[in-house]
């Protein structure tokens, strides 16, 4: 497979002005001025193949979008390499750019007082697409989006949801080779974020784009990448599959048991741990490599009614990996994460 995305310790520090208190620190800072340093992405290394859907996870803060934005060519790195499509973003060639999109769900790339369409039009002229092609593909994403209705309405009219619909439509008239699409499905309902997401897989599958997805909708990478890049504090935490990331850090599945009559959870605590109990449906956490020995003996000491066993959610697995109490432990999750060697097997 042909590699489209390469970064080689990809480094990106941002370095501002610490303001002393008062008016002698304001004064003392004319001639002497203090500053802090923060790391927003450090030493990343990876490669994403042509065609491929890859997850780009971590907490906020972690560095995902600046990592986004040095891809783009919006950010120059502090130090380190990257090519995207064969190309050095930063240096924004034209034809680097005609072949790339950037869709950001706190930012916003359409004319703010102008209608939708206007936006459109303008996008069809910087990129050069032929009329014919830039009519129907126009055409194909209004009706898939639902957009007909609002596209003489000034942007600034529109809600954060008809806002971000449209953000798709400016970044895929082109036709892009790549796509980095950082929280595309911010302020969308469950229908539409359903929708987006079977557009972004079809996207992928006819047209071959390769595609860097953030998003804290945990349903959006589930349904689109197979592979995961993780984040934290700037640092790479783990890169491979979804499967062995859940298998890394989520040693247990869940027993979703009901029973014929009443059960207590203090009678369960052998099975293992009750992590709830509602309406009769009682949720028990048994160890990954032990549930059908679990199961078994559920059937053998209880009236059970049904039984399935449950993977945990990936938003939950996330949660966990990043829920520390203090930044050593972020360091420790840093040193066990595993070498780059063992995760290029697991991928």
């Amino acid at each position: 497979m042909k590699t489209i995305i390469e970064t080689q310790d990809l480094t990106r520090i941002f370095r501002t002005y610490k303001k002393r208190e008062g008016l002698k620190g304001s004064v003392i800072g004319l001639f002497k001025r203090e500053y802090t340093e923060k790391k927003a992405a450090y030493d990343l290394n990876f490669k994403i193949e042509e065609g491929e859907i890859v997850a780009f996870l971590g907490p906020n803060g972690a560095g995902k979008t600046t990592t986004l934005k040095m891809l783009s060519g919006l950010l120059h790195p502090t130090s380190g390499e990257a090519q995207v499509l064969g190309y050095r973003p930063w240096k924004r060639e034209y034809a680097f750019l005609k072949q790339v999109s950037l869709v950001m769900g706190q930012r916003n790339q359409l004319w703010w007082d102008l209608p939708a369409i206007e936006s459109f039009n303008l996008q069809r002229d910087i990129y050069e697409v032929p009329n014919e092609a830039y009519r129907k593909r126009l055409d194909e994403l209004v009706e898939l989006l639902d957009l007909s209705k609002i596209l003489n309405t000034a942007v600034r009219k529109l809600s954060l949801g008809e806002r971000m619909k449209c953000e798709m439509v400016a970044a895929l008239l082109h036709r892009p080779k790549v796509l980095l699409l950082d929280e595309p499905t911010i302020g969308l309902d469950v229908v539409m974020q359903k929708k987006i997401r079977n557009f972004i897989k079809d996207y992928n599958r006819e047209h071959g784009a390769t595609i860097l997805l953030t998003s804290h909708y945990m349903e959006d990478v589930a349904a689109l990448a197979k592979r995961a890049l993780v984040i934290n504090f700037g640092r790479p935490v783990y890169e491979g599959s979804l499967d062995a990331l859940t298998e890394k850090y989520a040693p247990n599945k869940l027993l979703v048991v009901s029973f014929m009559k009443v059960v207590e959870s203090a009678e369960l605590a052998p099975i293992g741990q009750v992590i709830s109990n509602e309406s009769g449906v009682i949720r028990i956490q048994v160890p990954r490599n032990s549930v059908a020995e679990r199961a078994s003996a559920l059937f053998n000491r209880f009236p059970v009614a049904d039984l399935s066993i449950e993977e945990p959610q990936l938003d939950d697995i996330i949660h966990d990996l990043f829920t520390d109490t203090s930044h050593n432990e972020s360091e420790k999750i840093m040193e066990t994460a595993q070498p780059r060697d063992q995760l290029a097997a697991i991928a």
